[in-house]
């Protein structure tokens, strides 16, 4: 989004002020004051000065950019009279929510994806391209949908809202363009993914200003902590996910439980596989504190691995065994066994370099356990219309 000087000056008549005043009232350096009075951009932080002066929302003084580029309709999986319900896809990564709602009848509309890497697995396995930052896309342009779906950053919201004269509680934080998407679409339902440590993120504040948000859209939420190895995943990973319907509904909606019996991961190993190797002198390194990283399996390991990690410095903590050489006889995962522990299928198409497919599998979601999730909401909802009519 970008400042709409014709909302703020508007705003600065209606509130008898003039730039001077304001400037004395926000206490905005005369710098930042002299980009406004040329109509240039300024810090989101001068903007919240004002917004507190002016007594107003973020948003009634910002605009959404007009370049940003709505893709079309996704190539493949066009309409269908099998199609149950319409659903779109953000901060999708490379599609793995987008896998678990396909598998039970419901088609992407559209979806939305920052990191070009991503973008790229995303497109060869979908045949379309997600739009952009969410940030500069308008909710008014996202074609109609049922149900939104979305892993989103987890942010503090402690230092905004009322205290800086707020009126919108998330302002600033990319939950806001959740919420403002949910409050302009009003679809049916919603999946939002995160991370367990959202339950204590600043002092618990971020979830119960998140839940109070979506309770004020009109919205009936349930949340759990579901671990991806209770759904036969060869991976522990546990995930925070919150699913809403519209309160009119009246729904009764349970969390699938998994089936609960562990699979090793031993099965997935590819016995003559060969990979980058790890040399002495990076065992050395790798080993060098006692915290039980990296993790080491072969194709005997019985139980399901530790949670695999986006980050680049950490993707070593999970090897395999390599058997054609090598002085220390570990190399790393291989593309199939990172499919298999994040429940990916074989045929998904990886078109980015081992960094970047550790980094975007380590980012992904559990596909089986959305799977589940998937199927219990769109039964919901199935229920629901039977209802209404």
């Amino acid at each position: 989004m970008q400042v709409s000087y014709k909302k703020l000056w508007k705003l600065l008549i209606d509130k008898n002020l003039n730039k001077t005043t304001l400037q004395g009232m926000a206490k905005i350096s005369s710098r930042s004051m002299a980009k406004l009075g040329h109509n240039e951009e300024v810090s989101l932080s001068v903007i919240k000065k004002i917004c507190s002066v002016l007594s107003c929302d973020i948003s009634d003084v910002m605009e959404f950019e007009q370049d940003t580029i709505i893709p079309t309709p996704p190539k493949k999986h066009k309409e269908d009279s099998s199609d149950k319900f319409t659903f779109i896809d953000l901060f999708a990564g490379i599609g793995g929510i987008r896998l678990a709602f396909e598998a039970n009848n419901s088609r992407c509309v559209f979806s939305s994806e920052w990191d070009e890497n991503a973008k790229r697995t995303y497109e060869a396995n979908y045949g379309d391209r997600p739009a952009g930052d969410i940030t500069k896309i308008n909710p008014i342009d996202i074609p109609d949908f049922d149900i939104l779906t979305g892993g989103f950053p987890c942010q503090p919201f402690s230092m905004i809202g009322k205290r800086e004269g707020f009126n919108h509680k998330t302002q600033g934080t990319l939950f806001f363009y959740i919420a403002e998407i949910l409050r302009i679409k009003k679809p049916k339902a919603f999946l939002l993914e995160n991370v367990p440590g959202l339950l204590t993120h600043d002092k618990g504040k971020t979830y119960s200003i998140i839940m109070e948000t979506l309770d004020e859209l009109g919205y009936s939420v349930n949340t759990k902590v579901l671990n991806s190895a209770d759904f036969s995943v060869p991976q522990y990973r546990k995930r925070l996910y919150f699913v809403g319907f519209k309160k009119e509904y009246n729904t009764k909606f349970s969390f699938p439980k998994g089936t609960g019996k562990l699979v090793g991961v031993g099965q997935f190993i590819e016995k003559d596989a060969e990979g980058p190797t790890i040399s002495e002198k990076t065992q050395k390194y790798l080993f060098k504190k006692d915290d039980g990283h990296p993790e080491i399996v072969d194709e005997n390991s019985q139980f399901p691995v530790k949670t695999l990690c986006a980050s680049y410095h950490k993707i070593q903590r999970i090897t395999g065994t390599f058997v054609k050489g090598g002085k220390t006889g570990l190399r790393l995962l291989t593309e199939n066994e990172c499919k298999a522990i994040m429940g990916f299928p074989k045929d998904f198409k990886i078109p980015v370099s081992r960094t970047q497919m550790y980094h975007q599998f380590g980012n992904s979601v559990a596909v089986p356990v959305v799977t589940a999730i998937a199927k219990e909401m769109v039964c919901t909802l199935e229920e629901a219309k039977k209802v209404a009519n």
